[in-house]
């Protein structure tokens, strides 16, 4: 299993291009389809928490689906926030690229390659003539 999950619409243009971005990078990387293989609500909590947002913050606003529902007239609790996004993925911000205990929306793409930094310490003395 690989460190990084990108959770993705494979039509979706951002996703694409975050997929190029982690193939280029020569990164290993297990990608999901969440249209064909829909992400579990325990696992949508999960990235939720990693992720650091509320789930509205997930919620493709935007979409047509969104105003058809008539979800911005609604106030709706975390778990029916989950319960819909189970539903219709199309909802569902993307794509959430997850390491560790860390994920993101990789929106716009370039976010991906932040991400990708390896994280250095802070307390980490800068290289000296003697190091180098």
């Amino acid at each position: 299993m690989a460190d990084i999950t990108i959770y993705q619409k494979p039509t979706c243009s951002t996703c694409k291009e975050v997929y190029q971005i982690l193939k280029e990078a020569n990164v290993d990387f297990d990608a999901v389809d969440y249209f064909t293989d829909p992400i579990p609500k325990a696992k949508l909590k999960d990235l939720i928490q990693k992720l650091g947002l509320p789930v509205e913050e997930l919620i493709r606003k935007k979409d047509q689906l969104f105003g058809d529902l008539r979800l911005g007239e609604k106030q709706l609790t975390e778990g029916q926030w989950l319960d819909l996004l189970a539903i219709y993925p199309d909802l569902l911000q993307r794509p959430i690229v997850e390491r560790g205990d860390k994920a993101i929306v990789a929106r716009p793409a370039r976010k991906i390659k932040e991400f990708l930094m390896p994280v250095v310490p802070a307390e980490m003395p800068p290289p000296t003539a003697s190091t180098i």
